[in-house]
């Protein structure tokens, strides 16, 4: 029998940037089935306990199984999106308020950069109403077609979690199919490793996010921030998106809290956000997420920006789930564990080379010894 040659290293490179470069491809021109079709995916696993109590222990048909499970959760998200829609409504009602006040400080910021810096801005500011009142027509029926695709976005989100709630075995079949003796037996385990990695990390979001929620709209509230409650919402949502979105959200409740109460609460607001943020990286996450996804800052923020080149805003969401669905499939497969490893983060590397220098010594002073050699590098 005949052996396979072994591929050398570069043309295994070159195989893996080439499919890299191509699911690229296709998910820039698949971008409005793709997109829908992975929130839907990471869905299905928060769901998929639920659905399986329905099924197994109460004994509901499989359609209904899923069907209950699909509009109890699409009950929590319009219950959401309700609640941030009345505190939306009521900061328009004082929108004009807001305007006046920010007015206001704008003008002081202006006559401080002429007093201090000697700076002219006003042509400046002349151009940039120009530019906005010429624009007001256009941005209504943007704001039109935006809010109709998001709502179309959603449903297609909702209708594709219920089949793939209701088709499960058909789809993991399907992807074990190609696959025989061992290979298949190693599919399973990634699909397995996928479903629980991904069940744990959704669960865990949710409940951090309601717990940042809580502490946002407590410390705002003690304040005396006038719209605490949607602040905190914000702030919980933009959390998801790693390091971007908690400068997204501080942003945003600077902006309205310099528009209702002045600078002074303005920067509380800002200082306030920031201190949820420290304690929410070093306290909350660990504790609730905890390591399931061990990803390194690097590929994180690269992930983050390379997700709103290709699908937008989502794909800032969707960023994090998506790398540790490729992590787990990279360190179980031979081939692929160096990029697994260069996605992970800094103590899977430390464990695999005192792993490595344990194989070639059997002293344990000089295992220790290597290992603070390498950290010292």
């Amino acid at each position: 029998m005949i052996k396979p040659i072994a591929s050398p290293y570069y043309a295994k490179l070159a195989y893996i940037l080439i499919s890299l470069i191509g699911i690229g491809y296709i998910a820039v021109l698949g971008k409005e089935v793709l997109a829908p079709l992975v929130f839907s995916f990471l869905f299905a696993m928060l769901l998929l306990p639920f659905a399986r109590f329905l099924e197994y222990k109460l004994r509901f048909p499989r359609g209904l199984a899923c069907m209950v499970s699909v509009i109890l959760f699409t009950v929590v998200i319009a219950s959401i999106a309700y609640v941030v829609g009345m505190q939306i409504g009521n900061l328009s009602d004082d929108w004009p308020k807001i305007q006046i006040q920010l007015t206001q400080v704008g003008d002081q910021i202006h006559r401080w950069l002429v007093n201090e810096f000697h700076m002219n801005v006003n042509q400046q500011i002349i151009n940039a109403k120009k530019e906005a009142n010429s624009a007001a027509a256009s941005v209504i029926g943007s704001t039109f077609l935006s809010v109709s695709s998001i709502v179309l976005f959603l449903v297609f989100i909702f209708i594709y979690t219920f089949f793939i709630l209701f088709y499960r075995k058909l789809l993991l079949s399907f992807l074990l199919k190609p696959f025989g003796g061992d290979s298949a037996v190693r599919a399973f385990d990634v699909a397995e490793q996928i479903q629980y990695i991904m069940k744990k990390y959704i669960s865990g979001l949710f409940i951090e996010m309601l717990i940042v929620c809580a502490i946002v709209f407590g410390a705002l509230a003690f304040l005396g921030v006038k719209y605490a409650l949607l602040l905190a919402l914000i702030t919980c949502l933009f959390n998801l998106i790693p390091y971007v979105g908690i400068f997204t959200a501080m942003a945003i409740g600077t902006f309205l809290t310099l528009g209702t109460a002045g600078p002074t609460k303005a920067i509380e607001v800002a200082a306030s956000i920031i201190v949820v943020h420290l304690i929410d990286s070093n306290v909350i996450m660990p504790r609730i997420v905890g390591s399931k996804v061990q990803l390194n800052a690097l590929i994180v923020v690269l992930g983050v920006v390379a997700g709103e080149m290709i699908w937008g805003f989502s794909g800032m969401f969707l960023a994090i789930p998506v790398l540790a669905i490729v992590k787990i499939i990279f360190d179980r497969i031979s081939d692929l564990k160096p990029w697994g490893l260069l996605l992970g983060d800094a103590t899977e590397y430390e464990e695999i080379l005192v792993e490595k220098v344990a194989q070639k010594s059997d002293s344990p002073k000089e295992v220790k010894k290597k290992a603070e050699k390498n950290d010292e590098v």
